[in-house]
């Protein structure tokens, strides 16, 4: 069943279907509520004919501009966090419109893949600029992609549920990379040296999500295939 009157429940069962198994009904209430979001204005775009392709640059423009808005003086990071919101949102809507619509393809998740890892080094990028160490920005850069490298490795063969989210996935990463760049903006206008201490302090927490986030995955593989 698919199309715009595809219901909430019966959207959530697609999604998860796509997700490794994981129930948006069932998890925390951000994620649903964020997911909810998403379903309702993915009905809309649907219902208008608007393709998934379409949101899918949209999303890949505003990252780009993160970095762009960033530099260009005190409080401008909490506009760049706008634009991570914005774009994280037009992420879950070009999904959503493929599955109501249904036009999901296998070329139609390898641009959404490649615009996800774009999107992440210009984050990281932005967050370099505003003074976190560029040898910091490249670990955690490395350790998002090794992240999906894996979870790609595993579709590949076939295994794709581990039972649980980890702390290292692309949700845990938009929400340091927009609280960052929040506390950043506001402290900027303070004392932009401090900003840069508080940069770097986001880019700590993403690596150590990200570290975890791995061990949480290798140890879900071990599991399933035991």
């Amino acid at each position: 069943m698919g199309g715009p009157r595809l219901t909430w429940d019966g959207y959530a069962t697609q999604w998860a279907s796509t997700h490794g198994g994981f129930d948006p009904r069932r998890g925390s209430s951000a994620v649903r509520v964020w997911l909810q979001m998403g379903y309702g204005l993915s009905r809309v775009f649907a219902t208008i004919h608007v393709r998934p392709t379409a949101l899918t640059v949209v999303g890949l423009l505003l990252n780009l501009a993160v970095p762009v808005t960033a530099v260009r003086g005190a409080g401008w990071p909490i506009t760049s966090a706008v634009l991570v919101v914005l774009a994280a949102m037009a992420d879950t809507v070009d999904g959503g419109v493929a599955l109501l619509a249904d036009r999901r393809t296998k070329l139609g998740y390898v641009y959404d893949a490649i615009a996800d890892r774009f999107a992440e080094l210009a984050w990281l990028t932005a967050f370099w600029l505003l003074g976190a160490p560029m040898w910091l920005a490249a670990l955690c850069l490395s350790v998002a992609w090794l992240h999906e490298y894996i979870r790609a490795q595993m579709v590949a063969i076939g295994l794709t549920e581990i039972g649980s989210v980890t702390v290292g996935e692309w949700v845990g990463r938009v929400a340091v990379t927009v609280a960052g760049l929040v506390l950043a903006g506001v402290i900027g206008m303070i004392d932009a040296g401090i900003a840069a201490g508080t940069i770097t302090i986001a880019a700590v927490i993403w690596l150590f999500l990200g570290v975890f986030g791995l061990v949480q995955l290798l140890s879900g593989i071990r599991k399933s295939v035991r």
